[in-house]
């Protein structure tokens, strides 16, 4: 099942690359954009990342936190955050729960993995709303950040 605009976004309650846990819910009062992401170290997840990290100013000026969510374990997390020079959270879903929840999993991925976060954004309003939502098929393509900043820019800072 996957989520739309309008939905009250699921909660979740995740590791941190900075080994908190971190829950949507206690993000309320600010707008929140999660970015899934297939696989950490990958040649366009460092791209997807690299492009919020270099604009995370202009997401940080309408209060919107954001946050990317693989199905890596922390640490590698951690690593990956480290190397490239992100400053924002790496959440993990080591456990599929909130990617199965979002309805952005590969079933089946490259290599016979199974269980893998499809490239996907979504806008969260203060209040736990949904307002963007979009789940890529083909993980070579990068979010439309155009569209995720409209919907931030429509919910003001």
């Amino acid at each position: 099942m996957s989520v739309k605009p309008g939905d009250s976004a699921p909660d979740f309650n995740l590791p941190s690359s900075e080994k908190e846990m971190i829950s949507l819910n206690e993000q309320r009062g600010h707008n929140v954009v999660l970015l899934f992401f297939p696989a950490a170290f990958t040649s366009t997840c460092t791209i997807e990342l690299c492009t919020v990290r270099d604009d995370l100013a202009y997401y940080n000026n309408l209060d919107a936190r954001v946050f990317g969510i693989s199905v890596d374990m922390p640490y590698s997390l951690a690593k990956f955050k480290e190397e490239q020079s992100l400053t924002f959270s790496l959440l993990s879903d080591f456990n599929k729960d909130v990617i199965r929840a979002y309805g952005t999993i590969y079933e089946d991925w490259a290599f016979g993995m199974k269980g893998v976060a499809k490239r996907s954004s979504f806008v969260i309003d203060k209040d736990g709303i949904i307002r963007h939502a979009e789940v890529l098929e083909d993980a070579n393509e990068l979010p439309d950040f155009e569209a995720i900043k409209n919907a931030l820019e429509k919910l003001g800072s």
